[in-house]
């Protein structure tokens, strides 16, 4: 198989575990937030450290080490990470689904606003059109729920933070996810033991079934980044663009067909303005890329 299709299974896999989180969090019902993600981030630095043990692959944690920049901006990381998961689960558990796919639809546009503002990147006219169309589509929004979609809109910054975090620390995705589940073990532990004491935890508590699905948070935490990883350094970034709203739409069918959230006429028209510019950003991306090959080939044909 070459290993472009290759990468396009591998993005599709991870895109595929991310978008179906949403049936999963509400398993670990009666479990709160706080516990799941405590137990989310203890479980997923047994999973990565396993895969690296498979691996035989401890040599990059000496070299690591010696760039005390790499390790604060994955400590930043972990810290931002923290909040999107937490906020997820519960947006998941608490029957905001929907809004939780909103905010993973906008974060294309969150990311460039980042690249405009912090990394002084110009946009082209239709990218401007995109993003002050996903402007009014918050604005939409906000009138339809009667409040700001707080969640949708920490998940994008949060995401998009995280992202452009990693983008300038330049770790591998297990290698990264090892320093910053270890930054937050001390943090999970604590407030497990906490937990514990208190007669509050739910692990062990209510068999062996409970605990499983606990500890299989880290593994679904780890997997589908491995799976992205893979895929990042076999396709275009333009491919992995256009995957990557598979998940999105996942979660966006899970909260209205399987969960059942309501979707008033206002809500309809908040997502249409999203999904079109998502078009918009798609399209100008893909035309832009298209000519910047064509650009290439002439030059070198000259």
């Amino acid at each position: 198989m070459p290993e472009s299709r290759r990468g396009v299974l591998y993005g599709i896999a991870a895109y595929t575990m991310w978008g179906l989180f949403p049936l999963y969090w509400p398993l670990l019902k009666p479990s709160g937030a706080v516990e799941i993600l405590a137990h989310r981030v203890a479980w997923s630095l047994v999973a990565v450290v396993a895969i690296l043990a498979v691996r035989r692959h401890w040599s990059w944690f000496r070299e690591l080490m010696r760039t005390p920049k790499k390790v604060g901006l994955l400590a930043l990381g972990a810290a931002i990470i923290t909040v999107n998961w937490g906020v997820y689960i519960y947006a998941v558990n608490t029957g905001h689904v929907v809004e939780s796919a909103l905010g993973y639809f906008i974060n294309p546009l969150v990311s460039v606003l980042f690249g405009v503002f912090l990394l002084k990147e110009r946009l082209r006219p239709w990218q401007w059109g995109a993003v002050g169309l996903g402007t009014l589509a918050v604005v939409v929004l906000t009138l339809d729920y009667g409040r700001l979609p707080w969640i949708a809109l920490v998940l994008a910054v949060s995401f998009g933070t995280y992202g452009l975090v990693k983008k300038i620390a330049q770790v591998n995705a297990a290698e990264s996810l090892t320093i910053e589940t270890l930054v937050l073990l001390l943090p999970a532990l604590g407030y497990m033991v906490y937990l514990e004491g208190q007669g509050g935890a739910t692990f062990g508590s209510l068999g062996a079934g409970h605990a499983l699905l606990l500890a299989g948070g880290g593994v679904i935490t780890a997997v589908p980044l491995l799976f992205f990883t893979s895929a990042a350094i076999r396709v275009p970034l333009t491919t992995l663009g256009l995957l990557q709203y598979i998940a999105p739409v996942l979660q966006f069918l899970v909260g209205v067909f399987v969960v059942h959230e309501v979707m008033p006429p206002s809500r309809w028209a908040g997502f249409a303005i999203v999904w079109l510019a998502l078009s918009v950003f798609t399209w100008d991306s893909l035309r832009a890329a298209r000519e910047a090959r064509r650009t290439t080939l002439e030059t070198v044909t000259v």
